[in-house]
Parts: structure tokens; C-alpha cells; sequence
């Protein structure tokens, strides 16, 4: 006889880096729409059936997507962006089937994160634009304290239904 478990926590919100081989599949809005809409939106719906009351789905995002319908976002991380916030909002437009469920949405967006490939990569694809993040902001966040916010996401119950933001939004 097979014992199935129960999901306590999805986290989801991959993305594909935007590096030299795959900077022409991310310019296809399609492709990253995939990535980040579809793919995000399967993911939920395969492991919904293993989740009950008291579940959490964690989407992890970037504050340049979470916040695109407002700021837009220009040069070669805006089909992500685009693709990104598409995602958070297909999910965010099922809340009420979730809380019927018993299952949370906590939404964790951070602006760049230090020591992750993606400063770099920017860096390289649009000349200045990490460093002039870092003198606007002072400092960029570190992994760790993404992760532990993340981590926070998935476990406390406190952060229903929220977004959580991960270094300066401004």
C-alpha cells in the first residue's frame, strides 16, 4: 500500500537567467510567458491535489515584476518582468479557490540580490544599471536574507494573503 504525504509549502516563481544563450529566447514574450505564466499556473494546478487546509503556496518574484503594470520595465529583463507579473497575477486571481481549499498566498518580491547571478548578468547587459541600483539603495540584499524570508513565507502563519518585500521597493 503507498502512503501519500501531504504538500505543506510550494514555493514557485522559476525563472531562466538571462544570460548570452538565452537572452534570444527571453526576448520572445512567448517564451518567457511559458516560463513564467504557464508553467507557474501547471505547477499549481498539479500540486493542488496533494495540499489541504492549512497549505501555502509561496511565488517567488522580482520587485521589477511585481511591480511592472505600475513602473514598466524597459531593456532585456522586460519580458521577464512582463512574464513574472503575468504569473503573480494569474495565481493572485485564484485566491478565493485557494482559501476554499485552505491554502495561503504569500507572494515574496526582492529587488536585486547580491551574490546571485542576475546583478552581474544586468550589469553586463545594460551597462551601470546595477551599480546605480547599489548607490540608490545603499546596499543590495544577500541570498541569505532572501531565503529567509522565503523560508518565513512557507512556514509562519501570519503572512496569509500578503506580499512580502525583500530590500528597497523604491
Amino acid at each position: 500500500m503507498t502512503e501519500h504525504k501531504k504538500l505543506v509549502a510550494l514555493v514557485t516563481g522559476a525563472s531562466r537567467g538571462i544570460g548570452a544563450a538565452t537572452a534570444s529566447l527571453l526576448a520572445r514574450r512567448d517564451y518567457a510567458m511559458q516560463l513564467n505564466l504557464d508553467a507557474q499556473v501547471r505547477i499549481v494546478d498539479g500540486a493542488l491535489p496533494m495540499m489541504s487546509g492549512g497549505g501555502r503556496i509561496v511565488f517567488v518574484t522580482s520587485h521589477m515584476a511585481h511591480f511592472y503594470a505600475e513602473k514598466g520595465s524597459t531593456g532585456p529583463y522586460e519580458p521577464v518582468a512582463a512574464s513574472k507579473y503575468a504569473g503573480e497575477q494569474a495565481l493572485r486571481a485564484r485566491r478565493t479557490e485557494f482559501a476554499n481549499l485552505g491554502i495561503d498566498l504569500v507572494v515574496v518580491s526582492g529587488d536585486m540580490i547580491e551574490g546571485t547571478i542576475m546583478p552581474r548578468l544586468l550589469q553586463r547587459m545594460e551597462r551601470g544599471m546595477t551599480e546605480a541600483r547599489r548607490e540608490q539603495v545603499g546596499s543590495l540584499s544577500t541570498i541569505d536574507v532572501f531565503a529567509e524570508a522565503v523560508a518565513d513565507a512557507a512556514s509562519r502563519r501570519d503572512t496569509s494573503n500578503e506580499t512580502i518585500f525583500v530590500g528597497k521597493t523604491d
